[in-house]
């Protein structure tokens, strides 16, 4: 952990990341404050799912769309009007549920507008990652300490949302969320790195250079690249649903899923923070291939384990070596991407690559809901191992010459 202290000493790389925590905090608790205020003031848990879902289809449209604002345009003139709007929409949305005479397709749209207007955070702070480490090792720390914040945020926003609705009734987490995302979004964009980040490309840069037209998925790698991710996405999203499952042929209920949750959410956040520590020889790519498929072993092992049989004490260590493979995994893909990406289109490869694991991981969310309608947790996530046979895409290669690599 040295190294990552040293690394978090330095104000120019602990201000922006702290800041980029707060207001990446929303991500976590937008949809699940969401199910809970429609749940509570219109007691309609359809709603509540149709509610959820436009606001996940809104981000994923939306992301990569801003992504490349932020390579044309900087990062404030992006981060600021979006973040303003996210926080006052969802503001809106919030006030419009506790009023009955609001139509259920009005929240929707509410919610539509609320995720399409998200600020592209995580792209961002990739960015200036680059801009205030200029060590390549110090780097790859900083982007694991990245991925674990962001598999912690997933563990803190649901705590935090316990917290508000102990203290009020449940529009307090959302409009808490909102002053979250528009408080933590300024505070990032005054922070040296995120105003001089990324620098605007040349004119004929932009005009000529790979992915220009159609964007970065014209560029050589990104879309199999892509592809490989919402696959192991899936696998996620599986994964996810899977253990809420679990949770209830162990306890009777899903109440008791944060037990479940924490085991491998803290196997992930001890793996990323192992990864990022050491100096690698092999290539990324490389590296990829074997945590995709260490952790599609591990998904088998781990849908023997979910048997009721299996002690409960088993199953978390099976839930927390499992963990181990899934920051890896993304560290690794954000890697590659910046490598396959175009200079001029690192956010924007970085916001397709966002888009595709949150797609990927809600695609296995509707799946798993299916299987477990008739099936038990084991055989869905079998089924999530499935889709971790995949192959980091052969279009990059170890070669340093060629064009798909930057090093």
């Amino acid at each position: 952990m040295a190294g990552y202290v040293a690394l978090l000493r330095d104000r120019r790389v602990a201000a922006p990341f702290a800041a980029s925590v707060v207001a990446r905090l929303s991500i976590a608790t937008i949809p699940l404050g969401l199910v809970l205020l429609v749940r509570d003031l219109r007691d309609a848990w359809g709603l509540a799912g149709l509610v959820t879902g436009a606001f996940a289809i809104g981000l994923a449209l939306g992301t990569p769309f801003w992504g490349r604002g932020l390579d044309r345009h900087g990062q404030p003139r992006v981060l600021v009007p979006t973040a303003s709007a996210s926080a006052a929409l969802l503001l809106v949305l919030t006030a419009a549920t506790a009023v009955p005479a609001v139509p259920a397709a009005a929240l929707v749209l509410l919610a539509f507008a609320v995720g399409l207007a998200f600020p592209p955070l995580s792209p961002a702070m990739r960015v200036t990652w680059r801009v205030v480490v200029t060590d390549e090792r110090l780097r790859r720390r900083g982007y694991a300490l990245d991925a674990v914040a962001v598999e912690t945020i997933f563990v803190a926003g649901p705590l935090l949302l316990t917290l508000l609705l102990a203290l009020g009734p449940a529009v307090v987490p959302l409009v808490a969320t909102a002053l979250l995302l528009a408080g933590g979004t300024l505070a990032y964009c005054r922070c040296e790195g995120a105003r001089t980040a990324p620098p605007v490309p040349a004119r004929g840069e932009v005009a000529t250079g790979s992915g220009a037209g159609l964007g970065v998925l014209r560029s050589a790698g990104i879309p199999a690249m892509l592809a490989v991710m919402a696959a192991m996405s899936v696998g996620f999203g599986l994964l996810d649903v899977s253990m809420a499952g679990m949770a209830e042929e162990r306890f009777g209920s899903a109440d008791d899923l944060g037990v479940l949750f924490a085991a491998i959410a803290g196997g992930s956040a001890a793996g990323g923070l192992a990864y990022g520590s050491r100096s690698w020889r092999s290539s990324d790519r490389s590296r990829l291939v074997l945590t995709l498929t260490g952790f599609g072993v591990l998904l088998v092992g781990l849908s023997a384990s979910a048997a009721g049989s299996v002690p409960l004490p088993l199953l978390l260590v099976a839930l927390f070596v499992t963990g181990l493979f899934i920051s890896p995994n993304l560290i690794a893909a954000q890697h590659l991407v910046d490598d396959l990406a175009p200079r001029h289109r690192l956010a924007e490869a970085q916001a397709w690559l966002s888009t595709a694991i949150t797609a990927g991981a809600a695609i296995g969310n509707a799946l798993a809901g299916a299987v477990l309608e008739h099936r038990t947790a084991q055989v869905s996530l079998a089924a999530a191992a499935s889709t971790e046979g995949q192959r980091a895409p052969t279009t990059v290669t170890d070669d340093p010459d060629s064009a798909c690599t930057r090093k």
